[in-house]
């Protein structure tokens, strides 16, 4: 029997090697990415049965970059694995089509569960959240931090410009990760500036760790 196809994405070599032991024997590790951007191009190429990926990581997140691969029509079950016990970061997750969302701290307890339901086709949420979350997918609200939050007014382009400068690159270093001019860059950065009204890269920063844009 063909044991299903995994890619794990997670920027920790430790955390890695923690689902290669949990996993392996009943799955094929085809990949591991250590970023976002590694994370969308290998599941391009290697088209895995299910991606594991954290949230925040760097150069893109987890979220963002499924937000990428929804466009592509990936078949892919996602299941993410993250220190953020977050009903707003689940609902997103489970609005994106992720299968599975639970806490790093559970993972050699709940990790091999998470998959069976995802390949069986129902959802995993780790139980210390279960209720709120889907209290709130079923009634279709937004989540809590969601309600007038000036982040849902940013572009796919803002939010990853927003990353790239909390994590301290250059203009002209984020304009060749996103193949834009660096004066492209200082247009997405000061837009999404004035959406979020901040007036520094400091103010800018902090904003990132508060959503778990960064860590």
């Amino acid at each position: 029997m063909t044991k299903p196809k995994v890619l794990l994405a997670d920027d920790h070599p430790l955390i890695r090697e923690g689902m290669h032991s949990i996993l392996e024997p009943d799955y094929e590790i085809v990949g591991e990415a250590k970023d976002g951007r590694e994370l969308v191009r290998a599941a391009l190429e290697l088209r895995p049965d299910v991606i594991v990926t954290d949230i925040a990581m760097p150069n893109l997140n987890g979220l963002e970059a499924i937000r990428q691969l929804q466009k592509e029509n990936l078949s892919a079950k996602i299941i993410f694995l993250t220190m953020h016990a977050s009903v707003d970061f689940a609902v997103q997750a489970f609005r994106l089509g992720a299968s599975g969302y639970l806490m790093k701290v559970d993972a050699s307890e709940e990790l091999a569960r998470a998959f069976k339901e995802a390949l069986a086709g129902r959802l995993y949420i780790t139980p210390s959240i279960a209720k709120d979350v889907m209290m709130v997918l079923m009634e279709g609200s937004k989540a809590p931090s969601e309600d007038e939050e000036p982040w849902t007014t940013l572009t796919s382009r803002e939010r990853e410009v927003l990353q790239l400068v909390a994590e301290g690159r250059k203009m002209a270093e984020i304009g060749e990760i996103l193949h834009i001019s660096p004066r492209t860059v200082e247009r997405h950065k000061y837009n999404l500036m004035d959406k979020l009204k901040l007036r520094t890269t400091a103010e800018l920063t902090q904003y990132a760790i508060q959503r778990g844009v960064i860590s």
